[in-house]
């Protein structure tokens, strides 16, 4: 993902990008800000963020920075389902755990729901109850 964002940004010359990570999703998120900045060469550094104080933003960037703005960034899950219900907002029931059609390799359970994935000598299929890590989106 990350190379075919820097890739577009310099083809196309965009100064931001917006993303829907969360602060809690994951460590490595937690000192992002809402609008967190890059250099020319697309590095991160968290040291060099800007204060986001009172939800006053400086937006202003140098030649050849960009911005990586996270909108959700503050949210927390419990915020994304209640906005969800509050919006009667669908949702794809692939991401749901159910049964589904799996075989276990390496390790990992990759679901068998066609003939495009052979099956090696020993595997068989079994129905588990498999919640979607990603949906590759």
């Amino acid at each position: 993902k990350t190379v075919a964002l820097r890739q577009a940004l310099d083809k196309y010359g965009f100064d931001a990008a917006f993303g829907g990570a969360r602060r809690d999703e994951e460590k490595s998120r937690a000192k992002e800000r809402i609008f967190s900045f890059r250099n020319a060469q697309h590095s991160w550094d968290p040291k060099n963020q800007r204060p986001e104080m009172w939800k006053i933003f400086n937006t202003r960037i140098a030649p050849g920075e960009s911005i990586r703005v996270f909108p959700l960034s503050n949210w927390t899950e419990l915020d994304i389902w209640q906005y969800i219900l509050q919006e009667n907002i669908p949702i794809v029931p692939l991401y749901f755990a159910k049964e589904r059609p799996v075989v276990e390799r390496d390790g990992m359970l990759i679901m068998k729901d066609d003939d495009r994935m052979q099956l090696r000598p020993g595997e068989a299929i079994e129905n588990r109850l498999v919640r979607f890590r990603t949906l590759g989106c």
